[in-house]
């Protein structure tokens, strides 16, 4: 008994010392796993399991500047930063794939409306950790660079951003795949880069998805800095 609530006090303290931000994503990630679970039970299928992998994905870059942020006051070494720096960038555009899983809102048994509800939730948490990851890895390098080249990152990520989700969703490649399918990977972009016009429409998605998600970020952003 007297473990128990010790448990439940330790729980309760790791609780309250977590940023209001972390108990944000905890409680709508909660709603979400919950949404999920009830439509497995209902519908008796695992159609929508992915999500929260992609979910956990989404959480990698999130997770990468949180521990960039808390060393911010330490010296960290150049190198280290650069490595970690390139993972950010590779697992990011995971935090805003999650937009393109409204493509599966017809499918299954499950009413339109739940599923819809499910997968903007999941894409929701999914948006929150790629802007907050985003804002807190130009707070780091803000200091070595001028305005114009924080601008010049921001459109660059958000333009690397759409194409990973272009790679991910229509070509199939994963981040990891930087790594263990390089090649065909490169011969990909290569063919999507060297031929513009038989690709207008890849082309047409990609710079869609960088607008929005950069309309997104910026509306975001100048909305935490209004006060209402």
């Amino acid at each position: 008994m007297m473990n128990m609530k010790n448990n439940v006090t330790a729980i309760k303290v790791l609780w309250h010392n977590k940023p209001a931000i972390e108990k944000t994503f905890l409680l709508t990630g909660a709603f979400s796993i919950l949404l999920l679970a009830v439509r497995i039970v209902v519908t008796g299928s695992l159609m929508f399991g992915f999500l929260p992998w992609n979910l956990l994905l989404a959480y990698v870059p999130y997770a990468i500047t949180r521990r960039l942020t808390r060393e911010k006051g330490e010296k960290i070494h150049r190198l280290k930063f650069i490595m970690m720096f390139s993972l950010w960038l590779l697992f990011l555009p995971n935090s805003f794939y999650i937009i393109t899983d409204l493509f599966h809102l017809n499918q299954g048994k499950a009413p339109k409306w739940f599923n819809l509800v499910l997968i903007f939730s999941f894409a929701w948490n999914g948006l929150l950790l790629g802007i907050i990851s985003l804002r807190q890895m130009g707070s780091l390098i803000e200091p070595f660079i001028s305005i114009r080249w924080r601008c010049i990152f921001l459109y660059l990520v958000m333009g690397l951003n759409a194409l990973g989700i272009y790679i991910g969703r229509y070509l199939r490649f994963n981040s990891w795949d930087v790594i263990t399918n390089p090649f065909q990977l490169a011969g990909d972009i290569v063919y999507l880069a060297v031929h513009p016009v038989r690709n207008m429409e890849d082309w047409g998605m990609i710079v869609c998805y960088a607008i929005l998600m950069l309309l997104v970020y910026q509306g975001i952003e100048r909305m935490s800095r209004t006060s209402l």
